[in-house]
């Protein structure tokens, strides 16, 4: 028998590989390059940096993002003012649920703002915010009524950032001019100042805020009594007054006719007032424009008629008041229609078994 041994054993041969010839072709190791990060806050606020930014970010009118030198901002819609002065015809809502869900529901379908209310609906500036945040969302401009004319609830309700403040029961042009100073720093007025860090000025971000904000906030007045009435014009023409805002509840109130809104004396000091504004209204940039809320008795279409340019059609829990009403109206039937079927239905299985 063979014994076995390494030596026994052939060595294989080693693998031989070429050298590369000059010819074959080598690929270059891959060059990466990094620029700078696109968004750079000290480009945006002058408080970081000694140059103020000559680019500007809204966060109540913004619709697209525009890129200048790396540096992304949002390009400013149209205000409500600039399409007032338009000649446009705005639609809008009035939110007294304090639902964010409502508000968003409310931008998405198209109204052209929406007015936050804080004197007759149950929230406050903690409340109002969540909803400015989700109208922000469906770029929809925010309106807020304050529970009073007064320069706290506007200061606070102003750093909020929205499009536009409504004041209740102006009486008269010294109140009127009262409630544009609550809107202005000083020296044109007496509002308290936070600019660097409210949401007005997207907290400190928005480099342009203090040399814009006027020009892009509408202040409306409310007239809703009597004695209003008759001082409309002297209230339209204060510097600083966008809107007269009329209240037919409160002004029918102020008359007598609190359970009658659409009494003839009402809708007659109504037309008073509504020409009063108007009058004061020779071009789209002179005088105050006239806003309303449609009624029972005077749709919305009524009132564009009648030179109205801002029309609040509805109020949310209204609207949901009314869709309530009708599908439990609706369901309601259809049971007492189904009883008298079933009532029918037993006449029938009566007369079939007595034959």
């Amino acid at each position: 028998m063979a014994t076995f041994s390494p030596s026994s054993l052939s060595t294989p041969p080693k693998p031989h590989f070429p050298k590369p010839s000059k010819t074959l072709i080598h690929l270059p190791s891959p060059k990466f390059s990094f620029s700078k990060p696109a968004f750079n806050l000290k480009t945006l606020n002058p408080i970081l940096s000694q140059s103020p930014a000559p680019l500007r970010l809204s966060n109540t009118t913004s619709d697209l993002i525009a890129y200048d030198n790396s540096v992304p901002v949002p390009v400013r819609s149209r205000s409500l003012k600039s399409r007032l002065h338009n000649g446009e015809t705005l639609y809008g809502l009035f939110l007294f649920s304090f639902s964010p869900t409502i508000a968003e529901i409310a931008g998405l379908a198209g109204y052209d703002f929406v007015v936050v209310d804080m004197e007759h609906g149950h929230g406050g500036v903690s409340d109002a915010l969540p909803c400015l945040h989700a109208l922000a969302a469906t770029r929809t401009p925010a309106i807020i009524r304050l529970p009073e004319s007064c320069p706290t609830w506007a200061k606070k309700a102003l750093d909020l950032g929205p499009q536009g403040i409504m004041f209740p029961m102006i009486d008269g042009p010294k109140s009127a001019r009262k409630a544009v100073s609550y809107c202005r720093f000083p020296p044109a007025g007496v509002r308290g100042s936070a600019h660097t860090v409210v949401r007005a000025s997207s907290y400190g971000i928005d480099a342009g805020y203090l040399s814009n904000y006027e020009e892009e906030l509408l202040i409306m007045c409310q007239v809703e009594s009597e004695e209003a009435v008759k001082k409309i014009e002297d209230i339209a023409a204060v510097d600083g007054v966008d809107c007269i805002q009329m209240g037919p509840m409160d002004l029918s109130a102020s008359m007598g006719y609190l359970w009658d809104p659409g009494n003839k004396k009402v809708r007659e000091m109504m037309k008073v007032a509504e020409k009063g504004v108007l009058g004061t209204k020779k071009n789209h940039r002179e005088g105050a424009y006239l806003a309303g809320f449609a009624m029972p008795h005077d749709s919305p279409d009524d009132l564009r008629s009648r030179g109205y340019h801002m029309v609040s059609g509805a109020v949310d829990v209204g609207l949901f008041r009314s869709a309530a009403v009708e599908d439990v109206k609706k369901f309601k039937m259809g049971l007492k229609n189904a009883s008298d079927d079933e009532k029918e239905n037993a006449k029938e299985d009566e007369k079939y078994w007595s034959e």
